[in-house]
């Protein structure tokens, strides 16, 4: 994946508290004449989805240095919007208290589909300055630092996968033609219109038709990991609205059809020092380093499986010959595996793959879940069993085969919790387990037609 200037993304300065557009920003000239309207303070729910505020322009700096205040318990709600009760960061015993979203006036660029309205991501902090751990990007936040004191930062690569459909979830192409410049075509003005909002939106290296009737492929550009988990959040937002706008649906759904591909996100993780590639090949293999890292993907993928795959839906994609993973295991260049190591050339392009993650993952729960597994690998310094070989489904032990089992794994875990934080972590898993209770609930029409007669 290739690197992109990111001097078109605004620097922010937070001093003192006082959070202040930098002078000559884009943000600070579309204020001082203008042609700035209306700011989108955004962050993302516990499942990654655009939640946030509409601020008017003339408001946004004078409240901007106080956050804007909502109600804790939207960071608490499940995909049908339920609140739930047990989490132990909010409740009705404390009142579900207000929180601050603070802007990261680095984050700030125009709407596409709007052009007189900015958008900026925020931080969730509590009234006492504290990050709420409920917040994902916070958890993020968390990680990342603890891979700088142990001298690293990274970069991450994302692929989101996504269907097209009509407005009533039917597909809106026949056939699976993945690469298809003729299927593409066929998706016109939609694509080209989804790829210019996307260009100007998020660092996007392209756009492709994959292996499902209306299925799309996103490469971002590798950059910094949270602006990586930024530039995610972003595209979801973006593909749904200008499908919304052409009359169509953006899902990203894992396994939206039974007869046809799911839809992924994977990342492609690699560790720099002193910005430098950490992970430079030695021999034409991996360095330590970077077998480190394989190790702790590997032995905790069990556990971090629920960060990428957070509903009930996106166990059905684990399957064998579907191109997503179905066991743990690690090979090189071999997309049958869960962890995919890249040795390049070039040590600049020398990566590792996770290959687990699911299209509607939280972006930020995702990258945070994968690199706490590498953090947690440098620390214990061992190496990774062998590189499997071959097909590997079905080598090796098997990825949670449900919601309700990744659940039990991830609140195990002690170092995992450890690194992304406890309360954090066990409050996911209280809301991921209410998706599993609530299919569980459930009679469904597959049931009563096979059983109803029969039984």
């Amino acid at each position: 994946m290739t690197q992109l200037d990111e001097t078109q993304f605004d620097d922010h300065r937070l001093i003192a508290g006082i959070v202040a557009p930098e002078p000559g920003s884009a943000l600070s000239r579309g204020l001082a004449d203008g042609s700035l309207t209306e700011i989108e303070v955004a962050w993302s729910d516990p499942f990654g989805n655009a939640a946030g505020k509409r601020i008017p322009a003339g408001q946004f700096t004078a409240r901007a240095a106080h956050g804007f205040a909502f109600c804790e318990a939207a960071l608490g709600w499940n995909s049908d919007g339920t609140v739930i009760d047990s989490l132990r960061s909010t409740n009705w015993d404390d009142g579900y208290p207000d929180v601050h979203a603070i802007p990261d006036l680095g984050t700030f660029t125009r709407l596409p589909w709007r052009p007189n309205a900015g958008h900026v991501i925020c931080d969730v902090l509590r009234p006492d300055g504290t990050a709420s751990p409920l917040d994902s990007r916070g958890v993020l936040r968390r990680v990342l630092a603890r891979l700088d004191g142990l001298g690293y930062s990274a970069k991450v690569g994302v692929e989101l996968e996504f269907y097209l459909l009509n407005r009533d979830g039917t597909p809106i192409q026949d056939g699976i033609k993945a690469y298809s410049l003729q299927n593409a075509n066929g998706l016109e003005p939609l694509i080209s219109d989804l790829s210019a909002t996307l260009g100007a939106f998020t660092r996007l290296e392209g756009v492709q038709t994959e292996y499902g009737p209306g299925q799309v492929e996103t490469n971002l550009v590798f950059t910094d990991a949270l602006a990586a988990a930024d530039d995610s959040a972003r595209l979801k937002y973006a593909a749904k609205e200008v499908a919304r706008r052409h009359g169509k649906l953006a899902s990203f759904m894992p396994k939206p059809f039974s007869e046809h591909s799911g839809s992924s996100a994977h990342l492609h993780i690699s560790l720099w020092r002193d910005g430098e590639p950490a992970f430079a090949p030695v021999d034409g293999a991996e360095n330590d380093l970077a077998q480190f890292a394989i190790a702790g993907l590997v032995e905790h993928l069990p556990s971090i499986t629920l960060f990428g795959a957070h509903s009930v839906n996106a166990y059905r994609r684990y399957a064998p010959d579907s191109f997503a993973p179905d066991s743990v295991n690690w090979s090189r260049d071999n997309r049958s595996a869960a962890v995919r190591s890249l040795v390049e050339d070039s040590p600049h392009a020398t990566r590792i793959e996770l290959r687990s993650g699911a299209s509607d993952a939280n972006p930020y729960w995702l990258v945070a879940s994968a690199l706490a597994a590498v953090i947690a690998g440098i620390e214990a310094g061992r190496r990774p069993p062998a590189a499997g070989t071959g097909n590997l489904y079905g080598k090796g032990s098997p990825l949670p085969d449900s919601l309700g089992t990744a659940c039990a794994l991830t609140a195990q875990d002690d170092t995992i919790l450890e690194i992304l934080g406890p309360e954090s972590v066990l409050d996911f898993v209280a809301i991921a387990r209410s998706e599993w209770q609530a299919y569980r609930g459930h009679v469904s029409d597959w049931e009563r037609a096979r059983y109803l007669e029969t039984s």
